[in-house]
């Protein structure tokens, strides 16, 4: 696999940006309105608040290449940046998104991995991620990455509070 990781900087925001929109849009319009997605992309994404993540020293967001062509991004979150507060030994994947045209080479795993490895390099004792309770094809795959679901919480896309599963893998060997 000619695949890279390559951390992101504050210069990377406008790339950022615009990744993290085609890749939430492309895996989530079918499913929600054209009203409700237009107000979480543009509360998630939008320059200020991509750039107070880029800046939080707990947050970190990693780009992977395919074959020289920007494919996918991570984001892991350690400490006070978490989402949910699950202590200091846990990592949460916040973000874990592949274009279209680049699912299915193994970037999900690699990128996943690479969250196991910083996990492993701040001692966190286990990862964890939310992931919507109709991604079928995401829970298969977090599953087959050894992550169990371990609870819920509510995700609101717009106006409409959505089931997000909480999923851990534990890091103890």
């Amino acid at each position: 696999m000619n695949a890279k990781i390559i951390k992101c900087s504050r210069a990377d925001l406008q790339t950022l940006q615009e990744i993290s929109i085609e890749t939430f849009n492309d895996t989530f319009k079918e499913q929600n309105s054209p009203e409700n997605m237009r107000a979480y992309l543009e509360r998630a994404f939008n320059s200020k608040q991509l750039e107070k993540e880029l800046s939080n020293v707990s947050s970190e967001f990693f780009f992977v290449y395919f074959n020289e062509e920007l494919a996918g991004f991570l984001k892991v979150n350690i400490n006070d940046a978490q989402s949910e507060k699950m202590g200091d030994e846990s990592l949460e994947v916040e973000r874990i998104y592949i274009k279209n045209k680049f699912q299915k080479h193994g970037l999900g795993k690699y990128l996943l991995n690479k969250a196991m490895e910083i996990a492993l390099g701040h001692n966190k004792k286990k990862v964890w991620l939310g992931v919507w309770e109709k991604n079928e094809n995401a829970i298969a795959f977090y599953k087959k990455m050894g992550f169990v679901q371990t609870g819920a919480h509510s995700f609101y896309m717009g106006d409409e509070e959505q089931i997000d599963f909480i999923m851990t893998k534990s890091m103890i060997l």
